[in-house]
C-alpha cells in the first residue's frame, strides 16, 4: 500500500499520488473494461498510479450507453433492464471483482456518480409545466399547462430489490419533450415548491437544467432517497471516493450536505472530487467557499491554458502557463489535467491539447509538487471514434518513474523566459536524488540551474525517450541543461 500524507479534514492520499482516468468516450460495447482493469492492475500500480477513477458503474439506458444517461442506481449490471444485464463495462460481479484487485495492489477506487438527472423512464406522466426560453431558463414562454413527460421510474426489471424508491414527476423540476405533441424545448415543471434550483451555474439565467429528466433535490423524499442510496452504493461497490459529474448544475448546498453525509457515514478520508467545468477563477473559489471547501475540483482553468498554449505555439508565455488555474491559487483543491472524455475529439467539449504539447502539459502536472494529477485514458492507450487521439504510453512511463522517485522536496523554478522554463526538485531523506526539467514551446536552447553543490561534478542524462543530451554539473552545483525546441527533457544523475 501507497505511503500516506496528511491532507484537508483528514484526508489522506497517497505520496505523489496520481489518479488514472480509466476510460473514454468510445470504448467498444463489449462488457469487459472491468476483466480489463483488474487485468492491469498490477501493472498500474507498478507504472506509479495510486488512483483509478472508474465510469459511471449504474445501470444507463442501454449497454451502449457511456453511463452518464443514468437510468437505475441499484443496478450495477445485476438485473435485465434496458435490455441487458451489464452495462457497457460488465457485470456487478465483475466490478466488484476488479475493485477488490485494484485495492489489492495499492490503488484507491474513484467512482463516477451521475446526480444531475435520470434517464430512460419506464412511463410518461401528465403534469403542468411551462416552456422556457433556452436562453434565458428563467424567462417564461408560455403560462403553465400540462404536458406529458417521461417522468415515472419503476424499475420493473428490478422488482424492489435494493430500494422500494419508484420516481415520479413529482421528484424532478425540469424535462426537455413534450410526449403529447413531440415537441422538444425546456420545460420548468410546475407545483408546490417547484423552481430552478438555486446555487448553480448562471449561465442562460439559471443553468440547473442540462439533459433529461432534471432532479429536484428541493424535495425532501429526493434528499432522503439520494442519501440512502449513496450510502448503498459506497457499500456495495468498496469504493475509496467518488468522482461528482456535472455539479455546477446541482444545488451547491446539496452537495455539500451529501458530501458531510459521506464522510460521517465512511470516515473523512473518503475522497470527493468534483467536475465544475467552469475556467473563471472567481466563480471556482465562490463555489468551493459555498461547500466549505469539502471536495477538490478539477482544474478546468489550467485545462484551458494548455489547449491556448499548443494552439498559439511559440507566441505563448510560457512563464503564464499556471495564470488563472486553481492549482495555482489553491492547489490544495486541484485535480490537473491534460483532457478527459469530455474534451476529447468528437464530444461536447472536444477541442483537445495539441498532440505535440502534451509531453509538456503532463511534465507541468506530473514533475511539480503542486496539485493531484489525473492522466487520461487516451494518452496511455489511445482513443477510438472517427478522430482517435494517439497515445504516449514511453512519454507517460517516464514521467510516472521519474515522479514516484526523483520529485521529492523543495521546488526551485526557472520561469524567467519567454519560451523557455524549467524547475528543480531538490529530492528529500527518502528520495535524495532530485531532477531537472526544462520545457520549451521554441526552438529550444540551455537553461542555467541550480541543482546544488551536493551534486558538482555529477553528470545527468536527459531520461525523455529517445534524448542523448548530458549535463556535467559544475562546481557550485550548476548546470546548463538543454531541451530541444516544442519539447520537455527530465534530467537526473545518470547512475
Amino acid at each position: 500500500m501507497a505511503r500516506r500524507d496528511a491532507k484537508k479534514e483528514g484526508m489522506m492520499l497517497a505520496v505523489n499520488g496520481v489518479m488514472l482516468q480509466y476510460f473514454e468516450w468510445y470504448l467498444p460495447d463489449n462488457g469487459t473494461l472491468w476483466r480489463q482493469l483488474g487485468d492491469e492492475a498490477e501493472s498500474l500500480a507498478q507504472m506509479g498510479f495510486t488512483a483509478v477513477w472508474i465510469p459511471p458503474c449504474c445501470k444507463a439506458t442501454g449497454s451502449n450507453d457511456t453511463g452518464y444517461g443514468m437510468y437505475d442506481g441499484y443496478d450495477l449490471g445485476e438485473f435485465d433492464q434496458k435490455g441487458t444485464v451489464r452495462t457497457k463495462y460488465g457485470t456487478r460481479q465483475e466490478l466488484r471483482e476488479a475493485i477488490g484487485v485494484v485495492q489489492k495492489w495499492g490503488l484507491s477506487v474513484y467512482a463516477d456518480v451521475v446526480l444531475n438527472h435520470k434517464a430512460g423512464a419506464d412511463e410518461t406522466q401528465r403534469f403542468p409545466a411551462v416552456e422556457v426560453n433556452p436562453e434565458n431558463r428563467n424567462e417564461a414562454l408560455t403560462e403553465p399547462y400540462e404536458i406529458e413527460g417521461w417522468t415515472r421510474f419503476t424499475f420493473p426489471g428490478r422488482g424492489g430489490r435494493h430500494s422500494a424508491f419508484q420516481w415520479s414527476w413529482e421528484h424532478f423540476n425540469g424535462t426537455d419533450y413534450n410526449a403529447e405533441n413531440g415537441k422538444e424545448g425546456i420545460y420548468l415543471i410546475v407545483g408546490e415548491n417547484k423552481g430552478w434550483a438555486e446555487g448553480v451555474a448562471v449561465e442562460f439565467g439559471n443553468y440547473d437544467y442540462l439533459m433529461f429528466a432534471n432532479i429536484d433535490y428541493q424535495h425532501p423524499d429526493v434528499r432522503e432517497e439520494t442519501f440512502s442510496w449513496i450510502s448503498w452504493f459506497i457499500r456495495e461497490t468498496g469504493v475509496d471516493g467518488i468522482r461528482l459529474d456535472a455539479i455546477k448544475h446541482i444545488n451547491d448546498w446539496f452537495i455539500r450536505d451529501l458530501i458531510g453525509h459521506v464522510r460521517e457515514t465512511f470516515g473523512q478520508e473518503f475522497y470527493c472530487v468534483g467536475e465544475f467545468w467552469e475556467p473563471d477563477r472567481d466563480t471556482v473559489h465562490d463555489y468551493l467557499e459555498e461547500v466549505d471547501g469539502r471536495t477538490d475540483l478539477f482544474d478546468v482553468a489550467l485545462h484551458h491554458r494548455f489547449r491556448e498554449a499548443s494552439q498559439q505555439g511559440e507566441g505563448f508565455d510560457l512563464r503564464t502557463i499556471f495564470d488563472g488555474s486553481l492549482v495555482q491559487t489553491a492547489p490544495e483543491h486541484a485535480v490537473t489535467f491534460v483532457d478527459n472524455h469530455d474534451s476529447q475529439p468528437g464530444q461536447d467539449l472536444g477541442f483537445p491539447v495539441e498532440h505535440w504539447f502534451r509531453p509538456l502539459a503532463y511534465g507541468l502536472i506530473l514533475l511539480r509538487a503542486q496539485g493531484y494529477p489525473c492522466v487520461f485514458y487516451g494518452d496511455l492507450y489511445g482513443t477510438q471514434g472517427e478522430h482517435p487521439l494517439d497515445p504516449s504510453p514511453d512519454v507517460l512511463r517516464t514521467l510516472l518513474w521519474a515522479r514516484q522517485e526523483h520529485c521529492h522536496g523543495e521546488q526551485l523554478d526557472y520561469f524567467e523566459d519567454t519560451n523557455l522554463v524549467g524547475w528543480v526538485r531538490t529530492g528529500n531523506r527518502e528520495h535524495p536524488e532530485g531532477c531537472a526539467v526544462v520545457l520549451s514551446n521554441g526552438g529550444g536552447g540551455s537553461l542555467r540551474m541550480d541543482v546544488g553543490e551536493g551534486h558538482a561534478g555529477e553528470v545527468w542524462s536527459d531520461r525523455m525517450p529517445g534524448r542523448e543530451s548530458r549535463v556535467t554539473i559544475g562546481e557550485g552545483g550548476v548546470g546548463d541543461f538543454m531541451v530541444p525546441g516544442g519539447a520537455i527533457a527530465l534530467f537526473v544523475r545518470e547512475g
